[in-house]
């Protein structure tokens, strides 16, 4: 017998949910994603927003079915510890470049370098930096940098929620940042520098929330091998389920009736009114998928959990 509203069932050894890996300095987020796969032997697997091989901590991973879901967390706001190197620029704005510029330092204090942040708060424009993995003309523009091309970047709109320098020791220092996708650490705190009439790069940079997870309940490669070694069983404690990706959404929970015409395609009605947007659909025993309530106090599925046989 089929139910339309069966939500899909963890098989064994394939869980469907998200992982929260704190990435080791030195490998790349796809390194660390394939890992993680091989050992919960996922079909699927997805991270939600990359984070570079010099950086390290929280790195969502998706796997299974929960990775229908990724897409909301790579929209999501971050939050980054960088510490950063007054008077020396690099080429790619970190420590794994060559020097392309020394500037004085001596003449910044706490007082003057806090200040120099305020205008970088709030909505901003903010041009990428030639070392990232944007494509121009078909192709990354890492690797024209790599051959020592300079090519015209558009300016993109970043939001900075938060900025507070943490710790201040010249010509080092460390500043806490929430910001938006698509902002690149490096490049922000090249800004601040020129700001303050110096330069600077990055020497370490570590995320500590993606969206709605933070870094309290995140797990190392060799944590997570352990528990492999113990045991299926104690290798899926630690997968958070894929509704845990969606808490910004509202939640929605139709009667079985409905959750059954919403799989089957169809537009059901919402009581109860409430805000046009994307929601969590809940029904028929759990988690759903994503829907959309329209502006008439309609639901439409728009990304729902695969249907399997009960």
């Amino acid at each position: 017998m089929t139910d339309a509203c069966a939500v899909s069932r963890r098989q064994a050894g394939r869980p469907d949910g998200v992982v929260l890996l704190d990435k080791p300095v030195g490998l790349s987020s796809n390194v660390a994603l394939q890992r993680v796969r091989r050992l919960f032997g996922a079909a699927k697997a997805g991270h939600t927003g990359s984070l570079d091989p010099l950086a390290s901590g929280l790195l969502p991973i998706c796997l299974g079915q929960a990775t229908r879901f990724s897409g909301y967390l790579l929209d999501a706001a971050k939050r980054y510890r960088v510490t950063g190197c007054l008077g020396t620029r690099t080429s790619t704005g970190d420590v794994e470049g060559e020097v392309v510029e020394n500037c004085q330092w001596s003449h910044l204090d706490r007082h003057m370098f806090a200040a120099a942040l305020a205008g970088f708060r709030g909505r901003t424009a903010q041009v990428p930096p030639m070392y990232s993995a944007l494509k121009q003309g078909g192709e990354r523009l890492y690797r024209k940098a790599r051959r020592g091309e300079v090519v015209e970047r558009e300016p993109r709109e970043i939001q900075i929620y938060g900025l507070e320098l943490l710790e201040w020791a010249p010509p080092s220092f460390s500043l806490v940042v929430a910001c938006s996708k698509g902002t690149y650490v490096r490049t922000l705190v090249e800004d601040i520098a020129r700001a303050a009439r110096s330069c600077a790069h990055v020497t370490a940079l570590r995320r500590d929330v993606a969206g709605p997870y933070s870094g309290d309940h995140m797990y190392t490669l060799e944590a997570l091998e352990e528990r492999a070694e113990q045991g299926q069983e104690q290798l899926l404690e630690v997968v958070l389920p894929a509704d845990s990706a969606l808490q910004a959404l509202p939640a929605v929970a139709l009667e079985p009736g409905d959750a059954a015409r919403l799989v089957q395609g169809q537009l059901v009605d919402l009581p109860g009114g409430g805000e046009p947007g994307l929601v969590r659909v809940y029904g028929g025993g759990g988690f759903l998928g994503v829907g959309e309530r329209t502006a008439d106090g309609g639901l439409r599925a728009k990304r729902l959990l695969g249907v399997i046989e009960t």
